[in-house]
């Protein structure tokens, strides 16, 4: 894992509201979703990106997930990554397993005191080929 600052940028595609407690049981959206972005975009080139915004509260509450391609101007419907600084957490080998085993990388490293604390704004999955993503997690200084 390491950290990186990130400039802001537009990402457009479907998303869907959720919660962890929902995509841990029957009721996920997310698949779905995934589903979705793949029939209406084939096989889109990379870099395909999962957003998570619109936090609720925490890790407990809605957020918003958006899949999909960077925007080529603010007339697509889209979502704001915001500018800030982020913790990398790489996913390497078949997907979705390696991004599953990523996410509970990232659940484990905010579940101990870090000089970190998760900035529950926006977060993202940045997917560069078949086997390979990395999340990226907003970050600010422990208070």
């Amino acid at each position: 894992m390491q950290k990186t600052n990130i400039e802001q940028f537009r990402v457009k595609g479907p998303n869907v509201r959720t919660t962890n407690k929902a995509e841990m049981g029957s009721t996920g959206k997310i698949p779905g979703l995934w589903g979705q972005f793949y029939k209406s975009h084939g096989n889109q080139t990379v870099p395909i990106y999962g957003v998570y915004s619109d936090y609720e509260s925490d890790a407990n509450g809605e957020f918003t997930v958006t899949a999909g391609t960077k925007a080529t101007n603010s007339q697509e419907e889209n979502v704001f990554i915001k500018s800030g600084t982020y913790l990398i957490f790489p996913a390497n080998g078949v997907m979705p397993a390696a991004i599953i085993d990523a996410w509970k990388a990232v659940w484990e490293h905010f579940s101990n005191t870090q000089p970190y604390v998760r900035a529950y704004e926006t977060d993202f999955e940045e997917y560069s080929g078949p086997e390979s993503a990395a999340i990226y997690i907003g970050i600010k200084e422990h208070s």
